[in-house]
């Protein structure tokens, strides 16, 4: 199987190299300059696609991905696989995939969760939009650069997922880091807190897996003074991709939106760019009800 990898950023460099470590041929394009082991360079991504039998995209925004897809749909043998996955909005995704399965491809959208250690350890979820067809062509893939992939119905599903998933990611996170401010200023031990919480009806990943407290909980980025597992701006991204997603489908999202609110203040106003999303706490650590 040859494969066209476009994209090798924090996520699509190891993406790419588990793929290469597992025998199959890949060639890949980055605007940047980039070398990822067993991977071949293309001068551009319609010769990282041309005769390709998958070409994988890794891409910062949907328009983006439009503006790729224009390029190396049409060098793509009919009945190959286009496999996206970006975290992109749902009309780009859709948009896309109508214009590879007019061109006799199998298109899909499987944005991923597990962040760049996942993407390194060859552990990140794919959730994924498209044809039964086109996902069991690159259900090995899925095997190879992650530990599970969930096929969500028809494309753009696997983003509307996505999108889902984090909005509630989001808001649990907010929630998590109000609650452990609170506690604080109750004069609640940090320990006894989680030990409570964990074990209750409070229980979430924010808490148990992902704890914003250091030295509470498994190890997580408070632990290595916030620094990004899944940074700030990206949480903001994916929000006001939810967002856009709930206006457009008239979804009523308060929550969502005020997760997205205060995330943007957080980034573009309170200096949380590049630090770990779960960098809230230290923020309302810092605030008062005013």
């Amino acid at each position: 199987m040859k494969i066209g990898f476009i994209g090798l950023g924090n996520m699509g460099a190891p993406m790419a190299s588990n793929l290469a470590k597992a025998g199959y041929d890949i060639i890949g394009f980055d605007m940047a300059t980039v070398t990822v082991n067993g991977v071949s360079n293309a001068r551009s991504a319609v010769e990282a696609a041309t005769d390709a039998d998958v070409v994988i995209t890794m891409l910062p925004n949907g328009n983006i991905l439009r503006a790729v897809a224009a390029q190396v749909i049409p060098v793509m043998p009919k009945g190959a696989v286009f496999l996206d996955c970006s975290t992109v909005d749902v009309d780009s995704a859709r948009a896309v995939a109508a214009d590879a399965e007019a061109a006799g491809l199998l298109p899909l959208d499987a944005p991923v969760s597990g962040g760049v250690g996942g993407a390194a350890a060859g552990t990140l979820t794919f959730m994924v939009g498209g044809s039964e067809a086109g996902y069991q062509t690159a259900l090995p893939l899925f095997e190879t650069m992650g530990q599970k992939s969930v096929h969500c119905g028809v494309s753009g599903n696997g983003q509307a997922a996505k999108i889902c998933n984090n909005m509630i990611l989001g808001v649990t996170m907010i929630a998590t880091c109000e609650a452990f401010a609170l506690a604080d200023k109750l004069g609640l031990d940090r320990q006894a807190m989680f030990d409570v919480v964990s074990t209750s009806s409070g229980y979430s990943w924010s808490m148990n897996a992902y704890c914003p407290a250091p030295g509470i909980g498994p190890q997580s980025p408070a632990d290595n003074d916030y620094k990004p597992g899944f940074a700030a701006e990206l949480m903001l991204k994916d929000l006001r991709l939810s967002q856009q997603a709930a206006e457009g489908s008239d979804a009523d999202t308060p929550l969502g939106q005020a997760a997205t609110d205060l995330y943007r203040r957080f980034v573009e106003e309170e200096g949380g760019t590049g630090q770990d999303f779960s960098a809230m706490l230290p923020r309302f650590e810092k605030r008062g009800r005013s």
